[in-house]
């Protein structure tokens, strides 16, 4: 218990197991992960791409509990990422191709 308080001290979440199967409404609910977008950016622009993996993997936990708040939060920050490491890596890519 004195380390749920510590980590919430912390600034970090503490989420809960629901300890039942999710159910069929739960399952529905899922944010995206956009993990086609992710490899693209991960190609293009890694920085870019490595963020957009770790709000990925924020987005695919928090749906396991069911933390619908934070998935969609997450969801939202993996989609931005990796647009922008795509439109980065691509403007490396058009840069190099015109004036080198």
């Amino acid at each position: 218990m004195d380390t749920d308080i510590m980590a919430e001290a912390a600034g970090r979440k503490v989420r809960q197991p629901l300890g039942r199967p999710q159910t069929s409404e739960e399952l529905a609910f899922y944010a995206r992960t956009h993990i086609f977008l992710t490899i693209c950016a991960l190609l293009l622009c890694p920085p870019f791409g490595l963020l957009g993996l770790l709000f990925a993997h924020k987005t695919k936990e928090a749906n396991q509990y069911s933390d619908w708040e934070d998935a969609y939060l997450n969801s939202t920050r993996t989609i931005w990422m990796d647009v922008l490491g795509i439109l980065v890596g691509l403007g490396i890519i058009y840069y190099y191709v015109l004036f080198m």
